[in-house]
């Protein structure tokens, strides 16, 4: 039956992607990648995080996508720091595994052919030193860039972000350099991890769970949100593309 299906699959992506491309696009998407753990479980595989590295390649395919339809920023939701309560060899797995895929970034030849600027945000000291490491090389690598940004949230919290942000103004105003009436929206952006890239027009979450679980809390203030019913590994460019469809046809009035 599937290979019978096979076909009409690809004739409806083509189509849904001529669709898509022709409708106003979001700029800055970003992707909660839930449902790996649960998809290795269904998969019967022995480890749960195998089903991470199976999502490290699925990464490829929708930057692929992203790239087709010329959307500039894509924010992906790696680690979060709560993640760091779960057992420690899944911890230590997931960490050795960010070690290697943000070393291949750094040498990737897609990502040069694309000028593609990577950048981690999070509580970066709680990750161990060779990962820390991993991230820096990827970014040095690619900092001259800004065709593309790869904006990558680990040891990543909203909240702890907010905290981080207050406590820098905090530390101006204490030191006389601001004043308390200086406070607004605009400057507590420049404190955020995000400050250099602009708020997502598209949330999607995978695995029909259907909140934010913490990530950009801030930003994602006006943000349209895509609950897909489908783990992250098994995310098709099909679900991508329906996404994108729902935000074009939503009216977006920002409270007007």
């Amino acid at each position: 039956m599937r290979l019978i299906l096979r076909p009409l699959y690809k004739l409806y992506e083509t189509l849904l992607f001529r669709h898509v491309r022709n409708a106003p696009m979001p700029q800055h998407i970003a992707i909660i990648m839930d449902g790996n753990r649960r998809y290795a479980r269904m998969l019967g595989l022995p480890r749960t995080y195998y089903g991470h590295h199976i999502a490290t390649e699925k990464l490829r395919q929708i930057l692929r996508w992203v790239w087709e339809l010329d959307i500039k920023y894509l924010t992906l939701y790696a680690f979060s720091t709560e993640n760091f309560r779960r057992p420690p060899d899944e911890v230590e797995a997931l960490m050795r595994l960010a070690e290697k895929k943000f070393l291949e970034l750094a040498t990737d030849k897609d990502i040069h052919k694309n000028r593609v600027k990577i950048k981690a945000i999070g509580r970066l000291n709680l990750l161990p030193k060779h990962v820390r490491e991993a991230i820096n090389r990827a970014q040095e690598a690619t900092a001259e860039y800004g065709d593309r940004v790869l904006q990558i949230a680990i040891g990543y919290g909203g909240r702890a972000e907010m905290v981080d942000a207050f406590r820098q103004i905090a530390s101006l105003v204490k030191m006389g350099r601001i004043d308390i009436s200086d406070i607004d929206e605009d400057l507590i952006n420049q404190y955020l991890y995000t400050s250099e890239t602009p708020d997502p027009d598209l949330i999607i979450r995978t695995s029909g769970e259907e909140r934010l679980s913490g990530f950009l809390l801030w930003q994602s203030a006006y943000s349209e949100l895509y609950f897909a019913d489908i783990y992250f590994p098994a995310f098709r460019k099909i679900d991508f593309l329906r996404a994108i469809r729902s935000y074009q046809q939503r009216q977006r009035r920002f409270g007007r």
